[in-house]
């Protein structure tokens, strides 16, 4: 993959969520998505906020930068768990706001690295997931599903 084919993979997919986001009623940020009943209860909004919080994550991957400290040591779940918690307070404003502002990180952390990051080695088609199929997958699991309920 080179640098502007994952450039191309994350705007098409920002592009795809943001202009589902936009579409959405005040009421339909509060509606439940499809969860496991062992894992918790998010709605719209805290699935979108899960998202940014790895698109974030990711951005740092990139630039070489590490967790910050309060992060180091959790799993995934553990992760979920606290991007849940910390995120399900704010409003839909405040989310849109931050899932922006993420995507302009990205583009420039993506724009920061040289071809040689992305051809230099073999990658998995995973690499970078979480600024594309993983989104993607979210935006078709968890808030299409719950605006179809």
């Amino acid at each position: 993959m080179t640098g502007s084919e994952m450039l191309a993979l994350a705007q098409r997919e920002f592009e795809a969520l943001d202009a589902l986001l936009a579409r959405l009623r005040p009421e339909d940020w509060s509606r439940p998505v499809p969860r496991p009943e062992t894992r918790d209860p998010w709605t719209v909004k805290d699935a979108v906020a899960h998202v940014v919080f790895w698109k974030q994550s990711t951005a740092r991957y990139i630039r070489g930068e590490r967790r910050p400290p309060e992060d180091k040591g959790l799993n995934g779940t553990e992760l979920n768990h606290r991007v849940y918690l910390r995120w399900r307070g704010r409003t839909p404003a405040e989310i849109m706001t931050w899932h922006r502002a993420v995507h302009e990180e990205v583009l420039a952390a993506l724009k920061a690295r040289p071809e040689s990051y992305f051809s230099g080695r073999k990658r998995t088609p995973g690499w970078l997931s979480d600024l594309h199929s993983h989104s993607a997958g979210h935006r078709h699991r968890d808030i299409e599903a719950a605006l179809t309920t």
